[in-house]
């Protein structure tokens, strides 16, 4: 059955606004329409359009959550390789502290250093140890050195130091003709050098 949605605006005037059941048909169905659109609109302003900002939120966060999960699960697939990886390091770790000497050791260690060099037919114008500086879990010890000697007996005096049982690095060089050579001495040379070991620094310190 059609619905007659023509309204004769002469009539509106005569309408009683408390009298629902004796307004045109036209009308109650505008008066239906505009009551439904309006209530979809507070609808969709008082709360769709809270639970659309909450799934947006809700859809990234799950985004952030599979992310998050597909890390994890990456560690966990390669974490007995992380183990045998830590268990290396450690071992690592361990000979490079051996490597390095405790406080009664230094003495020795300095020694050594300057028996390489005597070894090697260096002549020692200056071997002299300076303040520790102390770092994380070491301290270094410089110890500045000026000897003379020619290439050859530097290039082998540096060889020998590296292999020592301990570490001992050699930093700042400095070489120079010899300017108190003897005569007939032409390719000795001086070498200004600063030798750095190291010492383990003991957990009571």
């Amino acid at each position: 059955m059609a619905i007659d949605l023509n309204i004769d605006f002469s009539e509106l005037g005569k309408i009683d606004p408390n009298d629902v059941t004796k307004w045109p048909v036209a009308l109650k169905a505008i008066v239906i329409l505009l009551l439904s659109v309006g209530v979809l609109g507070a609808g969709y302003w008082f709360d769709t359009q809270d639970q659309i900002a909450a799934l947006e939120v809700a859809e990234k966060k799950e985004q952030e959550l599979k992310d998050m999960f597909k890390v994890k699960q990456g560690k966990a697939a390669n974490l007995n390789a992380y183990k045998a990886q830590m268990d290396e390091m450690k071992l690592s770790f361990g000979a490079m502290l051996r490597q390095l000497p405790s406080k009664t050791e230094v003495a020795e260690l300095l020694v050594d250093v300057s028996k390489t060099g005597l070894n090697n037919g260096l002549e020692f114008d200056l071997f002299r140890p300076e303040s520790e500086v102390p770092a994380e879990f070491y301290a270094e010890l410089p110890i500045k050195v000026r000897v003379a000697g020619n290439y050859h007996e530097f290039g082998t005096f540096v060889s020998d130091l590296a292999e020592l049982p301990r570490i001992v690095t050699l930093h700042d060089f400095k070489i120079t003709p010899n300017s108190s050579a003897k005569i007939g001495d032409d390719d000795s040379l001086i070498m200004e050098a600063t030798a750095k070991t190291y010492r383990y620094i003991e957990e009571e310190e």
